[in-house]
């Protein structure tokens, strides 16, 4: 009688200096998008939770904000929270951008890389951007700044070396239990994710200051049964007057086109009728401001 293969599951955490593709490459683990993605340094501000389960196990990747220099108490809430993920995990994944290999800022992780205990690995992500010559010079670079576990080229873009890279993940996983249902991707509740989404398409439409000075907060969420609809009124906060005037737009035309854009997401997301109400409001230098920060909930009260 064979034996009974034993279920494992865990905590993996993503890091990485800014931009080099993490949030693209967790919604390619775990086969949805629960991550939102900009070519800005810096989208992802919270740790977002990815859940990728299987027959015999369960992954749970934790997104983290981009290692980087702050200058704002924003910017250093991201950086604690992207390093308290080091100390919380089973498994690191030190990712980098294969055409731009050995950045100052993927020598800044590492620093914070010397005092983690649990297995890293090294996962090259953009692989093809890059020829094969190119990238193999660059794992035997890179192989010389750490003892990392294993070094994995990847693509998030069309799925390169995903599975060799999940199954490596889960061979150094421990026995343990299931943390969530087998449908469940992430464990953000709805405001979170509609808030994402929102300043997600202010990413993609904006420019220059903006898309840093912006947070979303859903002020109602409303479900509705007997119409199959969900109600939202959402508040795009920003810093000045004139970043205001910006993402209204002239005749209001840029925020019609965010919330356009957002709720066409929103209800392929979640599969109903959804009426999405946007209004923009001032709250300057709210990236400094402690108790804004708690409100848009970066920091612990």
């Amino acid at each position: 009688m064979a034996a009974e293969i034993p279920f494992k599951s865990g905590f993996v955490a993503l890091v990485g200096r800014p931009n080099v593709g993490k949030s693209t490459l967790l919604n390619a683990l775990v086969g949805r998008k629960v991550a939102i993605m900009s070519n800005r340094p810096q989208t992802t501000r919270h740790r977002i939770r990815g859940v990728l389960t299987s027959e015999h196990a369960q992954v749970v990747f934790i997104d983290t904000p981009g290692i980087h220099q702050p200058r704002h108490r924003l910017g250093a809430y991201m950086v604690e929270a992207a390093e308290a993920a080091l100390r919380e995990v089973d498994v690191v994944m030190f990712v980098v951008d294969a055409t731009e290999p050995g950045a100052p800022g993927d020598r800044m992780v590492l620093e914070r890389l010397q005092q983690v205990r649990t297995p890293v690995f090294l996962v090259i992500n953009k692989v093809d951007a890059v020829a094969k010559p190119s990238l193999l010079v660059t794992m035997d670079k890179l192989r010389t700044w750490y003892p990392f576990r294993h070094i994995i080229p990847v693509s998030a873009k069309d799925g390169t070396q995903l599975a060799e890279l999940t199954q490596r993940l889960v061979e150094e996983l421990p026995e343990g239990p299931k943390y969530y249902p087998d449908d469940m991707v992430t464990d953000h509740p709805e405001q979170f994710i509609i808030a994402e989404i929102v300043r997600e398409k202010v990413l993609h439409l904006t420019r220059e200051e903006i898309p840093h000075s912006v947070a979303v907060v859903v002020e109602q969420l409303e479900r509705r049964p007997d119409r199959d609809v969900l109600y939202v009124n959402a508040v795009v906060y920003t810093e000045r007057d004139s970043q205001k005037a910006i993402l209204i737009g002239k005749g209001g035309q840029m925020l019609k086109r965010v919330g356009q854009l957002a709720r066409e997401e929103l209800e392929a997301l979640f599969g109903l009728k959804v009426y999405l109400e946007l209004w923009v409001k001032v709250k300057k230098d709210w990236r400094n401001e402690p108790a804004w920060l708690r409100r848009f909930g970066f920091e612990e009260r």
